[in-house]
């Protein structure tokens, strides 16, 4: 197991490209001046039953933004974080009770631009030590976790689509049992699998 987190240290640090929701809809005309907001999530690696799981999370259905959706924990970097390794490192303390002392932050992934005009961040960490999950009501409905090696598998993404503002939007999506896992939180996991081929 430590020769697989210190692969995931090795490929986080070689240099990649950044993503967007926009990757598999090159007609797409994004305006130069738009203004991006920094935000950072954690992708939580874990060891259960002897195999090492990712940690996501179902957000609120009651949530204005993308209720019911399946997410990272995370956020937007706000003025009291360092940066926005900090801030993914608070909000998983804030959304789902992760201790950021817990945890060894592994690297990160180029950002990723999404719809709503944030630039996040997404930084892999291991989680060393046990602690109580403790979803946060008003933001996560349920916290659980996929086996990273299905993630980690570009053979179990999808490209689907569905109409969105007026246009047909096309996306990753990678299924994981009653969990169905599309859009950025699926692209900056299939961006976590190129990265790691060489």
């Amino acid at each position: 197991m430590s020769d697989q987190i210190e692969g995931f240290r090795t490929a986080l640090a070689r240099t990649g490209v950044t993503t967007s929701d926009f990757d598999l809809n090159p007609d797409v005309v994004l305006p130069d001046d738009r203004v991006l907001r920094p935000a950072g999530v954690l992708a939580p690696i874990v060891l259960q039953n002897g195999a090492l799981h990712l940690l996501l999370t179902k957000r609120s259905s009651a949530l204005k933004h993308h209720p019911g959706q399946i997410a990272f924990p995370g956020g937007k970097q706000d003025e009291g974080d360092a940066d926005v390794v900090a801030a993914a490192l608070r909000e998983a303390w804030e959304e789902i009770g992760l201790p950021p002392e817990a945890v060894d932050v592994l690297g990160t992934l180029p950002a990723h631009e999404t719809v709503t005009r944030f630039s996040v961040t997404p930084v892999i960490a291991f989680v060393r030590d046990t602690f109580e999950i403790k979803p946060e009501p008003g933001e996560v409905e349920e916290v659980f976790a996929v086996p990273l090696d299905h993630v980690l598998n570009a053979d179990n993404y999808l490209i689907q689509s569905r109409r969105w503002r007026g246009t047909r939007r096309h996306y990753f999506a990678v299924p994981y049992g009653p969990y169905y896992i599309w859009g950025a939180t699926a692209r900056m996991l299939r961006a976590w699998t190129e990265r790691m081929t060489p």
